[in-house]
């Protein structure tokens, strides 16, 4: 078992998640709070946790499996948050800015995974 906490991939995956609960979602329109803003915060709470629930697992291969789910959440709020930006519930820096995050998440994830299936 590893120590989420130690783990760069989880650090970043939460200060996302962070960012978006407090500098994204809060911006949305009401209207929005069960769709839209319910979807994006899931997603982004669903990477960390993907990531803890995987440091409790016994094998690289089950570890690597719920990096996949944080994945293909990271893949989601993406989509999410384009779709924020083009609606105008988000400006243009904010949009930018977990932009970046996503995509630093994303790759975080898909280095630590290939390290895992290389027998790492």
């Amino acid at each position: 078992m590893r120590d989420y906490k130690k783990l760069d991939v989880w650090k970043k995956a939460h200060e996302l998640n962070m960012f978006i609960k407090k500098s994204i979602a809060t911006r949305f329109p009401k209207e929005e709070r069960f769709e839209l803003t319910s979807q994006l915060t899931r997603a982004s709470l669903s990477i960390p946790l993907n990531i803890v629930e995987g440091c409790g697992r016994f094998t690289d291969k089950d570890f690597a499996h719920f990096l996949n789910i944080a994945l293909g959440s990271t893949n989601e709020i993406d989509y999410c948050c384009l779709c924020a930006s083009e609606l105008k519930y988000i400006s243009e820096e904010d949009y930018l800015k977990v932009n970046q995050l996503i995509n630093e998440v994303r790759a975080m994830l898909i280095s630590f995974l290939k390290f895992l299936r290389s027998g790492g």
